[in-house]
């Protein structure tokens, strides 16, 4: 019995190196896509007042919402998964999340700290997302596209820029948020559609 518990091991350690060493292709070109136009859109949409500290509440909705619906967007890579990677597909979508989940858990808890116990502090939270978004680029690297380390260096330096050069009022405007997120996530398409191949853009 032990002898079937280490074989059954082995073979999972394999299955999950096997996952590890191989390009993850359940992110999909036009749903990634998608979701830099919501962003632009939602920036779009918001209203932004003449003190954008007066509405930091509503800011903070706007943004939380769409990385949710965002989220909701991506987690369409489960039936991509499946369709890509047939039995590997449970190892290569727990990497994936596993690579991707600490800079999403830590943005949350970054935001949630912030807002309640130093919310002057607010202002930096679109730089130190874009930030920590691109960490998240680059621990996902080894199972993408070569190419993709490039949007992670456009994140970091995107929020670099936010946190050196925007006041309070400027960080806090949704064109802060938009415009980095909106140009990171077309051009994380763009890798993807030259990984993949036109044939392969259905989501």
């Amino acid at each position: 019995m032990r002898e079937l518990e280490r074989a059954l091991a082995d073979i999972t350690a394999i299955r999950g190196q096997m996952a590890g060493g191989t390009q993850f292709r359940g992110y999909g070109p036009v749903t990634i896509a998608a979701t830099g136009v919501l962003t632009i859109l939602a920036a779009g949409a918001h209203a932004s007042p003449s003190e954008p500290w007066a509405d930091l509440a509503g800011y903070l909705t706007l943004w939380v919402v769409v990385a949710l619906v965002s989220a909701i967007m991506i987690g369409k890579m489960v039936a991509r998964t499946c369709r890509h990677h047939s039995g590997l597909a449970d190892e290569m979508l727990h990497t994936a999340v596993e690579q991707f989940m600490p800079a999403a858990v830590a943005e949350a808890l970054l935001t949630v700290v912030l807002a309640r116990s130093a919310p002057q502090s607010v202002w930096m939270l679109p730089g130190l997302w874009q930030i920590i978004f691109g960490f998240g680029v680059f621990a996902s690297c080894r199972t993408l596209p070569r190419p993709m380390f490039a949007a992670g260096a456009w994140y970091l330096a995107a929020g670099l820029v936010n946190l050196a050069f925007a006041n309070a009022d400027d960080a806090l405007s949704p064109w802060s948020m938009a415009i980095p997120y909106g140009i990171g996530q077309l051009s994380i398409a763009v890798v993807l559609h030259r990984s993949v191949g036109a044939h392969d853009d259905d989501d």
